[in-house]
């Protein structure tokens, strides 16, 4: 009995002691239904902060997976802790479509209605009591990234001032690259691996390299697509656009370019001028 007295104290010290919850926990988002293309009816989720709103609300589109908590929702946790409302519309899920990364055909496309989707996501955003005004920052992963290329230099539609700037991991650049008058209507934050191949770097550095004052190029020596996940490198099969002749990309994460990019991502965010 007299050893287990100090056992006894130790287990009513921990009960009577606050729990504190995991960080995954802390921040839930809210489930929201928005306006889309054509009538559809996009779902999102929407962080919002604890505290204080700071400027510069983020929308933020997933990959041609569909919605992956693993990346998107580390970013919008991190971001929505710093003051920032995020966005996470569900251009797939909403339209009843699976995962798309190996559909040749695809339904809602980078350049078509997950452009669409971005711009009324973003307009519902801004439009949203409590959102600072000044412009919304779009963000996107892989096809998302492509998705805000495609919306970043094509403004013809766009309300002026809707978007205040961009983010794009690892995106397709070859039809911007190949359009010689393609431009970013704000600036433009393009992370990306040097060893992509499903996605290759080269028309991304093509479209830094004419316009530098406007572009920013964050290129990660040794990494792939994904690079920002915490998860370790493995390989996908049956990817028709695939950069290899037997359609197996690689995917996974590179903690050095995660960890600057978790760094370098809101850095960028702060610095944007309002419109």
């Amino acid at each position: 009995m007299r050893c287990l007295l100090p056992f006894l104290a130790i287990l009513a010290l921990l009960a009577a002691s606050p729990t504190r919850a995991a960080p995954s926990d802390m921040m839930q988002p809210e489930h929201v239904t928005l306006p889309g293309p054509e009538g559809v009816t996009l779902k999102a989720k929407l962080f919002l902060p604890a505290g204080p709103r700071i400027t510069s609300a983020i929308v933020a589109l997933h990959g041609c997976g569909g919605p992956f908590p693993a990346r998107d929702a580390q970013w919008a946790e991190k971001l929505a802790a710093m003051g920032h409302a995020v966005l996470l519309p569900d251009s797939f899920g909403s339209r009843n479509l699976g995962p798309q990364c190996r559909e040749r055909a695809r339904l809602a496309t980078a350049r078509g209605l997950r452009r669409q989707d971005a711009i009324a996501a973003a307009r519902w955003l801004a439009e949203r009591p409590g959102t600072p005004a000044g412009g919304i920052v779009l963000m996107g992963w892989s096809d998302g990234g492509s998705t805000v290329i495609a919306t970043a230099g094509n403004p013809h539609d766009i309300p002026p001032g809707l978007f205040r700037g961009f983010v794009a991991f690892y995106p397709g650049c070859r039809a911007a690259a190949a359009d010689a008058t393609w431009k970013p209507q704000a600036p433009l934050l393009i992370l990306h691996g040097e060893s992509d191949d499903w996605t290759p770097i080269a028309p991304c550095r093509a479209l830094a390299e004419r316009d530098p004052g406007q572009i920013t190029l964050l290129a990660y020596p040794g990494a792939y697509h994904d690079f920002d996940l915490a998860h370790p490198v493995r390989v996908l099969r049956m990817v028709p656009t695939s950069q290899n002749p037997d359609g197996t990309v690689h995917v996974g994460g590179n903690e050095a370019g995660r960890a600057d990019a978790l760094a370098r991502v809101p850095e960028f965010i702060a610095g944007l001028p309002a419109r």
